[in-house]
């Protein structure tokens, strides 16, 4: 519930900062398309304090959208893209790959400077998640198996517990770097770190202290117009 009202609140926050900014900011909203490639882990801790280790797997990521003026050289862009994020797992013989989705709502705060013959980009600022479905696969030797992950906040009595479950909101900060033509085609670097926990509660583990966060970074190629 107290992850609903964050979200909330930060939707209400980009539509009143989109209509302060287009009503008191001269200058002109542009949008964007744009798609990468994603370089994603899960990083934490185990029940007794020790890092987890998990490998990075690779997703990718597409989306829109919007630059807003707010001050000279100065823009609001929030957007909406999907993005695929995991890890991988490897223990004696057996490898375990987890591919989670997510609808995301990126909330970005970006300095544009002139450079050479178009724009220098550096842009920050929080996002919100949403998971939408995903994957646990596991591999070894001749034997292959997959299921789907439940998105759940609690796992319950009468829940399969061989199944994988993952809290479905998520939240964390974004930062990226790039640079943009004067034709509107534009690349950037770009790198997230979750901030939120994102391992459910299970009835069996009263006590249990792990965590789960979503971490990675990527690159991204679009277009503005």
């Amino acid at each position: 519930m107290r992850t609903k009202q964050i979200s909330l609140i930060l939707i209400l926050t980009l539509l009143v900062s989109m209509a302060m900014a287009q009503s008191g900011v001269p200058g002109k909203t542009s949008f964007a398309v744009l798609g990468g490639v994603n370089f994603q882990n899960l990083n934490g801790e185990n029940n007794s304090g020790n890092k987890l280790e998990n490998d990075l797997i690779i997703g990718y990521h597409f989306g829109v959208n919007a630059q807003i003026p707010v001050a000279p050289e100065f823009y609001f862009q929030p957007g909406l893209q999907f993005s695929t994020k995991g890890a991988k797992n490897t223990v004696s013989a057996l490898t375990s790959t987890y591919k989670l989705s997510y609808i995301e709502l990126p909330l970005n705060f970006v300095y544009k400077g002139l450079l050479g013959n178009g724009y220098f980009m550096v842009g920050l600022g929080p996002y919100v998640a949403y998971g939408i479905g995903g994957k646990a696969i596991y591999e070894g030797g001749s034997i292959s198996s997959e299921s789907d992950i439940k998105f759940k906040n609690e796992v319950v009595s009468g829940d399969p517990l061989t199944t994988v479950y993952i809290k479905p909101f998520d939240a964390g900060g974004n930062i990226f770097f790039g640079y943009e033509l004067a034709g509107g085609l534009f690349m950037q670097l770009n790198a997230q770190l979750g901030m939120l926990n994102i391992r459910p509660d299970n009835y069996l583990l009263p006590d249990d202290n792990s965590t789960l966060k979503n971490t990675g970074y990527g690159i991204s190629l679009g277009y503005r117009f």
